[in-house]
């Protein structure tokens, strides 16, 4: 990592802990059998992707659910809570680090998130720490369902390149799925995969 002048940071797993084996007990309790493959880091339902796009509503996304299980009486609150399950939070010290790096660096924050998520996110943030957002963390953020474009997708970091006139040569993109790395090494972006029990704080520190 040479020359790095710009840093673009995914949000689940990287800022703010995920737990997918939550999730996908929370699925199961719903009456959805194949909650492995039905939504897991890896392999999802394509509803999950539709809605991370921003091509379906929350309504249109909780009755699929309630189409998958099989249970038409499922409430919202009970879609959402399940869905919201696997949010854990931020540790203590990533917001700190953020601030730090923000005067040094171009950062940026390129997140695969959805209608219910970010709510609920937003809540989280408000209650524990008193932000409005993330925005004051970031030069710009990049929500993919506000934007209609998801990573591993190009299309959504040649937006955030081209936007912010960034050099992929000097730039950090930092995220939890191989497959989001892949394609930004595609684009000259250089990359760090972060996998547990690596984190952006340990990450840094070893950078100096």
């Amino acid at each position: 990592m040479l020359n790095i002048k710009n840093i673009i940071f995914d949000y689940g797993n990287v800022i703010f802990v995920l737990d997918f084996l939550k999730s996908q007990q929370a699925w199961k309790a719903l009456g959805i059998d194949n909650a492995d493959e039905f939504y897991g880091h890896k392999v999802q339902d394509p509803v999950f992707t539709d809605f991370e796009r921003g091509d379906i509503s929350a309504e249109n996304f909780r009755e699929r659910i309630r189409q998958i299980a099989g249970k038409p009486e499922l409430t919202d609150q009970q879609i959402d809570s399940a869905w919201n399950s696997l949010l854990v939070g931020v540790p203590e010290g990533n917001h700190e680090l953020l601030l730090r790096l923000k005067p040094r660096y171009r950062t940026f924050l390129l997140s695969n998130i959805n209608a219910i998520h970010y709510d609920h996110i937003m809540k989280y943030l408000d209650d524990e720490f008193g932000f409005n957002g993330n925005d004051h963390l970031f030069e710009k953020i990049y929500y993919s369902h506000l934007i209609g474009k998801r990573k591993p997708d190009a299309a959504i970091f040649e937006q955030v390149l081209t936007e912010n006139n960034l050099d992929p040569a000097e730039t950090l993109f930092i995220d939890d799925s191989p497959q989001h790395i892949a394609t930004a090494q595609k684009l000259g972006i250089q990359t760090h995969l972060m996998t547990v029990p690596d984190n952006i704080q340990a990450l840094f520190k070893r950078l100096g």
